[in-house]
């Protein structure tokens, strides 16, 4: 992947988010792999990654789109063509439904009373909505709680003692979202839990959605189990399965490059780029998460401490507004860093546009397109206005 930042680092104006059209293909030929192999539907998750000008080239791969409200559910419908518009809501306004039985194929609620509320509503909407609940099984293998929703206390799903055939009626398919970013040894173990717990309720559906978290487009990904997971579900209840990862369809794909603008020293070498963890990365404070840094196409990676060593310099990176934990973190680099010089942080397509701000009023990074044929396309320049316009 190191190669694919050679076309560009020197080309955008920082900060910028690229994201690598033939990265994304790679990924989403893998998920279109998985469908036709199983019989599986896939869905992009919009949560994670809503780079709608790039949504046609996406619906050459998958099925659709999944959204976690009224907005999403527009763009999926508005952008990726004819193609299945999912929602998922905690719960839903009245106002939203009344949009949403117009835009949705499928309305998943988070409990009984949720659907209660809306059935007469979707039921005489003048289109077919195949409508089902979450559940929570009440197992996971997340170990980061504010990522877990299955933690004790969990808003998200209607648990085992919460269902009921009646309250079901009407009800087509149950979806569940148990993982976080994991390989398919943990979904082949929470499935298991599913059919054991859930059986009576899955004799009755259509179709079972497994969610997101899944890395299935990571190198290493154990397919076997999510194929054996997916047939599980087909062979003994017939129904049909859905996926909706995010962060497998853009997985590696993206790239955030970024100026180093000051340098300083309070105990130890800091650099202070145009770059903000708190505004342009969040997950790295809330996960954390510490990406991969390429310098001059060299990979450096983050270190706990910071110790000097003979194989490199240790340099916290910190962003530009006030807030004193906006550190990216302490990372090796094998040589001097010096104002000016342009690094490049990886993995930041999934969670980082969708997630960005404009606390302190920092700049929105621009978003380019680097095309399969090597082209450098920018996608999209924000500017103060852009700030100024969510206020008031």
């Amino acid at each position: 992947m190191y190669d694919e930042t050679k076309g560009f680092v020197s080309k955008v104006d920082t900060p910028a988010y690229v994201v690598d059209e033939s990265l994304l293909i790679k990924n989403l030929k893998i998920l279109k792999g998985v469908r036709e192999k199983t019989g599986a539907k896939i869905l992009l998750a919009q949560k994670a990654f809503s780079m709608y000008s790039v949504y046609p080239l996406i619906a050459q791969y998958l099925d659709g789109t999944t959204a976690s409200g009224l907005y999403e559910a527009k763009l999926g419908k508005e952008e990726m063509g004819n193609r299945e518009v999912h929602v998922y809501a905690p719960a839903y306004k009245e106002s939203d439904v009344n949009e949403l039985v117009s835009i949705c194929d499928h309305m998943v609620f988070n409990t009984p009373t949720q659907w209660r509320k809306y059935r007469d509503l979707v039921q005489s909407a003048n289109r077919k909505i195949s409508c089902g609940i979450r559940i929570n099984p009440e197992y996971a293998e997340v170990d980061t709680d504010l990522y877990n929703p299955c933690i004790l206390g969990s808003r998200l799903g209607t648990t085992l003692s919460g269902l009921t055939m009646e309250a079901l009626d009407g009800i087509e398919g149950l979806h569940f979202h148990t993982m976080c970013e994991q390989d398919a040894d943990v979904l082949w173990r929470t499935v298991q839990v599913i059919d054991e717990r859930f059986e009576p309720y899955l004799k009755k559906m259509k179709w079972i959605n497994f969610g997101g978290g899944h890395h299935i487009t990571k190198e290493g990904y154990q397919m076997e189990y999510l194929e054996k997971s997916i047939h599980l579900f087909q062979e003994k209840y017939g129904l049909q399965v859905y996926l909706e990862p995010g962060e497998a369809i853009a997985l590696n794909a993206g790239f955030l490059v970024s100026e180093v603008m000051e340098m300083m020293e309070n105990q130890m070498h800091i650099a202070i780029l145009d770059t903000s963890a708190a505004c342009h990365m969040p997950d790295v404070l809330e996960m954390p998460y510490y990406p991969l840094i390429l310098q001059d196409n060299e990979p450096c990676a983050h270190v706990e401490g910071k110790k000097e060593t003979e194989d490199g310099i240790v340099y916290r990176l910190g962003g530009p507004t006030c807030l004193a934990g906006d550190v990216i973190g302490d990372y090796r680099f094998s040589k001097k860093i010096e104002i000016g010089d342009r690094l490049v942080f990886c993995d930041m397509a999934i969670y980082s546009m969708v997630k960005n701000n404009t606390f302190n009023g920092m700049p929105l990074p621009s978003i380019y397109l680097y095309t399969k044929d090597g082209k450098l396309e920018l996608i999209k320049k924000f500017g103060y206005n852009d700030f100024k316009g969510r206020l008031s």
